[in-house]
């Protein structure tokens, strides 16, 4: 039975996604807004290795409790901004394809919070996380041990 371990990644396979990593620490978008979409993406994803990961980094920037565990149904609560429900909105079109592009209203709400540059950040991000999360998944990495390193506060 084939299984890839972490020590198994052949060399200079991190360092290349860690490209897109520390450019992405670089853009003005605040981290908790990253990590929403982080989450979000490894949900729908369904890694559970990314899932523990990201909340531990969530709850770090000092999200709550309450916001993480209705993540998975932020539509139908009143816990998400204006703003951030935008960002879960288009998080979602990008991650679970459909038959039709990105419609232009909601790139156009985007707008009136992002400029242009931060829009193409932020589908970055996105198509960051989703790759993330395939590959975890693939490689079976075992969730819960992810301790997180104090660069967000």
């Amino acid at each position: 039975m084939i299984q890839i371990k972490e020590q198994d990644i052949p060399p200079g396979y991190y360092e290349k996604l860690m490209v897109v990593e520390n450019y992405l620490k670089e853009i003005p978008i605040e981290i908790g807004l990253l990590e929403l979409i982080r989450l979000r993406v490894s949900q729908l994803n369904k890694c559970a290795y990314c899932v523990d990961m990201h909340h531990k980094e969530l709850r770090n920037t000092g999200d709550t409790e309450l916001r993480l565990a209705s993540l998975c149904v932020w539509q139908e609560t009143p816990y998400f901004t204006e703003k951030e429900r935008l960002i879960l909105q288009f998080t979602e079109e990008l991650t679970i394809l459909k038959d039709h592009s990105i419609g232009q209203s909601l790139l156009d709400n985007l707008g009136r919070f992002f400029t242009k540059n931060e829009i193409c950040q932020l589908t970055l991000a996105i198509a960051q996380i989703n790759t993330w999360t395939r590959l975890m998944r693939a490689f079976s990495f075992t969730p819960g041990n992810y301790q997180v390193k104090n660069h967000h506060q």
